[in-house]
């Protein structure tokens, strides 16, 4: 290895450590009241009813850094304008971090999600519902569907650029171990990032005996400009009743990378529809983006 690269291992460790740190600093400004912006746009409404045709309430999951709000600004009024009961909840907070979420253990992050499921069938009368998540609210809740009951409760889990594998930042999140005490301070900071870091001990387990469990319908939606979760092809789920999609398999034309998929990609939205309620599917194409 040159050894300028050398170089690189404490350095990138570092600046890993240093988004934890400064990320409470970041966040402390003040911010609109985002649980009134969900339920003016018509989303997180315990009233709503679903419908014959779409029977199931929608629940979205956050990614890393993230929040019940500001993820789904895009998804979650697109649902809701075809007629899906839709739910966004935060998890994953720690003390001290306004705003950025999804940072804590995250088989701690999935017992929120089941309390929020039950929350929302209850509310809704539904016997199931489906789960969307981006980045790390797609890969969180299979450990809810594995190991605390979720299968009973959920129709589908559609992960939009989730890290199902863990990720390897390029390389960068290897880089972590070179660097004497980094490990630790992320551990201490965030869990949820040590988590994800492929070969991780959640992973293992998570992974272990299969990727998926029975019952569970599961959508992928990945794109090949994806540098969060390197190689993007570790986002694919192998086992029964499973969908991977490449977006430029559907839009050659799609540029988006592992934010954008999430944030505001129509086309990828139309996919999740289509995972939502396949007997309705209609093809994906890059006119998908203005439908």
């Amino acid at each position: 290895m040159l050894p300028w690269k050398n170089l690189l291992r404490p350095l990138s460790a570092l600046l890993l450590a240093a988004v934890v740190a400064l990320v409470p600093a970041a966040t402390a400004t003040a911010a609109p009241d985002r649980a009134a912006t969900a339920t003016s746009s018509g989303w997180n409404d315990y009233s709503c009813t679903p419908s014959a045709a779409h029977p199931r309430p929608v629940v979205l999951v956050h990614g890393t850094f993230a929040n019940s709000v500001d993820n789904w600004l895009g998804l979650a009024p697109y649902l809701v304008a075809r007629d899906y009961c839709v739910y966004a909840l935060d998890y994953g907070q720690l003390p001290g971090v306004p705003l950025v979420h999804g940072l804590g253990p995250i088989d701690k992050s999935a017992e929120q999600l089941k309390t929020f499921v039950d929350k929302v069938l209850a509310a809704t009368g539904a016997a199931k519902a489906d789960l969307v998540g981006h980045s790390q609210g797609g890969l969180m809740p299979r450990h809810y569907l594995k190991f605390l009951g979720g299968a009973a409760k959920v129709n589908a889990l559609v992960g939009i650029a989730p890290d199902n594998h863990g990720t390897t930042l390029n390389g960068l999140a290897k880089l972590v171990t070179a660097f004497p005490g980094a490990g630790e301070v992320l551990s201490s900071a965030a869990p949820a990032l040590t988590d994800q870091v492929a070969g991780s001990a959640f992973l293992t387990r998570l992974n272990a005996g299969g990727d998926t469990v029975p019952g569970v319908r599961y959508t992928v939606i990945a794109t090949r400009y994806d540098e969060v979760v390197t190689p993007y092809r570790s986002q694919f789920l192998d086992g029964p009743n499973v969908r991977n999609v490449l977006i430029q398999d559907l839009c050659a034309l799609d540029l988006s990378e592992h934010a954008a998929i999430g944030l505001v990609d129509r086309i990828a939205f139309h996919e999740v529809a289509n995972a939502l309620d396949p007997s309705r599917a209609t093809p994906t194409t890059c006119l998908s983006a203005i439908s």
